[in-house]
């Protein structure tokens, strides 16, 4: 599904990025930037995929980020497909949160979004084609108590998307920006969660389960895919029908 296609996916260390970063590898992409603060966590990755490249980054980093899409273009000429994956919670109620926990959310969840698609979106309008993959959540769409920073971004990532969707095909250009919202998904962050608390997960998702990382994983595949060639500026709800 992938064929020929240079693939760059932040947060790939671990939970859905990681299985993104596997999936785009098992369907053909010519090479998957699997982007982490934690590459050593990402060598198994390396062995195993030979189409598989970890890297080194922080999205909060914009000289990294220019040294890293330097060096894909000089290795590739193009980028095909972003994921925007990378993100990070600080919940709390709102008279509890601090400013601290507000700024790390929202650089990491928001500006880091940023960051990536100002880099890579001008590679992709210059080749004339691309597909920019951001995750968002439920939250963002419907919020949640105690998440107002995470609410925000997961929102913010959407209005943006919505924007770059126009603002990117404005001069002809095929690039298509999409998000994708998850449910409450299985991941290392879910994990040590009390059992009550998951029970209360399942039990308010209509399918009657969580949702496993590669739920996520075959959305941002048909999204990066030509199969979803004249889909943008879409929010995709992957989330078991908690949202209707």
């Amino acid at each position: 599904m992938l064929n020929n296609k240079v693939c760059i996916v932040t947060g790939g260390a671990q939970g859905i990025g990681r299985c993104i970063v596997e999936t785009f590898a098992k369907n053909d992409a010519i090479q998957v930037y699997a982007c982490d603060m934690n590459a050593a966590a990402m060598t198994d990755l390396e062995a195993k995929y030979p189409n598989v490249t970890a890297v080194e980054l922080n999205v909060c980093d914009r000289d990294n980020i220019a040294n890293f899409v330097e060096k894909v273009k000089a290795e590739h000429g193009k980028i095909d497909v972003l994921v925007n994956n990378a993100g990070v919670t600080r919940d709390n109620l709102i008279e509890k949160m601090t400013e601290e926990d507000w700024d790390l959310v929202s650089d990491v969840n928001l500006k880091g979004v940023f960051n990536m698609t100002q880099a890579i979106a001008p590679v992709m309008i210059e080749g004339g084609s691309g597909s920019i993959i951001t995750m968002s959540s439920v939250v963002g769409t419907d919020g949640n108590i105690g998440q107002s920073n995470y609410a925000a971004t997961k929102g913010g990532v959407i209005a943006m998307t919505k924007g770059w969707s126009k603002e990117f095909s404005r001069k002809g250009a095929q690039v298509r920006a999409n998000c994708i919202a998850p449910g409450f998904i299985e991941t290392p962050m879910t994990v040590d969660l009390p059992d009550k608390v998951l029970d209360y997960m399942r039990q308010k998702t209509p399918l009657g389960r969580m949702g496993k990382p590669q739920d996520i994983a075959n959305g941002a595949l048909f999204l990066a895919s030509d199969n979803s060639a004249f889909i943008t500026g879409q929010t995709l709800k992957v989330d078991g029908g908690l949202v209707i």
